[in-house]
């Protein structure tokens, strides 16, 4: 969804969403507490205020309000240095069942200033026509409930118009999915850096379904780890070395390290097919054809790339490939190896057949891009499969096919890294369906309230995808829960949470691995490795 402004996000304690829910920060100054600090004095001179009942409320810049005119606080400034702690850390709990770590659903805010588009319209327009997660009905009970709030004000009448810099907040039961459960490992921490063995399927920072499932969660809410700064990110489904810088000062020297290409990064992946012998390298040019799902492919209106390639083995069917991306840019090894004709095992996205039937071999698609993402959205959701792509299957919306430029980081999938969450609203790409965000540049502190970004501009409005609220039915990928069926962990239910009323299947192993790894970042005076993957030895086959 998209944010004017990326806000504070704040959580509840289960069971009372309403009055007891408070902002963790000065984000959530309410409106008589804006009143107060936003005092100015009277445009006209000698003129007195008058106090009590009849005093006379002045709106921003100082002028009087009008009759029936509502007051609106002045937006609230940022502060990027509050962190993550355990404030948020304590939002809920993991519980761990069958290998995977899951989340105890718990109540969340999700805030935002009222967006141009917005201005004039009413709250009941703006959810028909932007927050199709949930219906009307849905909405007109959470608002009775004083779930939806109006510059902090339980909001009971959707009919009430917006405004400029009107902030909305609004309260849902919030649902994670699932990932493998293996401990993270700590590979350094020497005060300096902190470098892990990323599991596959844990994002490395909040985004989109996931908060509390990811990296940085977990290294706080287990280890009281907290403040720190990204040199790099992986995708979701990819494993492997990843390393943060512990100060400002080792985040800078890292970065510049980035910078100047003095960060040697090998990877190694399992592809399909008999990889050549011979070493290969890539440099066909990479273009972001969708920010929001992470998507690219080659095009030579791209960004330049170079990927050096190197066969370690070959079981009959798949090969193991070295792979040194040595330039940084999004999904890079992916791409180039789709490109190759050897797309990597298990790759939800660049080894699809949405692509065509050589899918993206060479370059050829014989489709426009949002011909393609169209296709590879209804590719996974006939499949039932749309998590694989890390957008949620329960939303209608549509994407602009941007082009724009973005920070480019090692072979990463775009994820935002920030505090504040927005309400969920629909995108702008006829999809039928809602999908994720980028990110912003890598030396950002992890735990800081982060920028929009979508873009390489960190003004651009971010995109919050939903909780997966879908409608109710009885396929194969979820069904009504009833009380011998619900799986979610006793007294954590919400009686107007469509979520809790289904029941989700557990996700396959398949579903939370892609054959890509991390193996090894090397710099100028320092290597940080990790052990090949059981995937990675050579006599390895794929479980039928």
């Amino acid at each position: 969804m998209h944010s004017s402004s990326t806000m504070e996000q704040a959580a509840i304690a289960p069971g009372a969403p309403a009055e007891a829910n408070s902002p963790v920060s000065t984000q959530g100054t309410t409106a008589n507490e804006a009143a107060e600090t936003g005092k100015r004095k009277s445009d006209e001179p000698g003129e007195p205020e008058t106090s009590g009942r009849g005093k006379r409320r002045r709106g921003a810049g100082g002028k009087k309000l009008r009759p029936g005119e509502r007051y609106i606080p002045p937006p609230q400034k940022r502060n990027p240095g509050v962190s993550f702690s355990q404030e948020h850390f304590t939002e809920t709990s993991y519980y761990f069942e069958g290998g995977l770590r899951k989340v105890r659903p718990y109540y969340f805010d999700f805030r935002t200033y009222c967006k141009g588009r917005w201005i004039g319209k009413s709250l009941l327009e703006v959810f028909k026509s932007e927050f199709r997660a949930e219906s009307i009905e849905y909405y007109q009970r959470a608002a009775k409930e004083g779930r939806i709030r109006l510059n902090e004000s339980p909001v009971e009448d959707l009919s009430v118009v917006l405004r400029n810099n009107d902030h909305m907040r609004n309260t849902v039961h919030r649902h994670e999915p699932p990932v493998v459960g293996r401990p993270l490992e700590v590979l350094v921490d020497d005060g300096e850096v902190l470098v892990v063995d990323k599991p596959p399927s844990i994002p490395v920072h909040p985004c989109g379904r996931f908060r509390h499932n990811t990296v940085i969660f977990i290294l706080g809410k287990e280890r009281g780890i907290s403040e720190l700064h990204t040199v790099h990110r992986l995708d979701r489904l990819t494993s492997g070395v990843l390393l943060f810088a512990r100060t400002l000062e080792t985040s800078k020297k890292l970065d510049q390290l980035v910078r100047d290409r003095q960060l040697e990064k090998e990877y190694v992946c399992r592809v399909e097919g008999e990889f050549p012998e011979c070493e290969l390298i890539c440099e066909e040019p990479i273009l972001v054809v969708s920010f929001k799902i992470g998507l690219c492919r080659v095009d030579p209106k791209g960004k330049e790339c170079r990927t050096v390639f190197q066969r370690l083995s070959f079981n009959g069917k798949t090969s193991v490939v070295r792979c040194l991306p040595l330039t940084g840019r999004t999904h890079q090894i992916r791409v180039h190896l789709q490109y190759l004709g050897f797309p990597i095992l298990n790759d939800p996205i660049y080894g699809s057949l949405a692509w065509g039937p050589n899918r993206g071999k060479g370059g050829l698609m014989g489709k426009s891009d949002e011909e393609l993402l169209q296709a590879l959205v209804e590719e996974h959701r006939s499949q039932e499969s749309l998590h694989l792509l890390d957008i949620p299957d329960d939303s209608t919306g549509t994407e602009k096919n941007k082009t724009s430029e973005k920070t480019d980081k090692a072979d990463v999938t775009p994820e935002p890294d920030r505090r504040g969450e927005s309400l969920q609203t629909q995108t702008d790409i006829k999809l039928d369906t809602q999908v994720p965000t980028g990110c912003s540049s890598s030396s950002e502190t992890v735990d800081e309230v982060s920028q929009g970004c979508t873009d390489s501009n960190r003004n651009s409005t971010s995109l919050q995808e939903s909780q997966s609220h879908l409608p109710i039915t009885s396929n194969g990928n979820q069904t009504e829960a009833t009380d011998s069926t619900q799986k979610s962990p006793p007294g954590t239910r919400d009686h107007l949470c469509s979520e809790c009323k289904l029941v989700r299947p557990d996700p396959t192993e398949k579903e939370l691995i892609m054959y890509l790894h991390a193996l090894r970042y090397k710099g100028p005076d320092f290597e940080y490795s990790t052990r090949l993957p059981d995937w990675g030895k050579a006599d390895w086959v794929e479980a039928d």
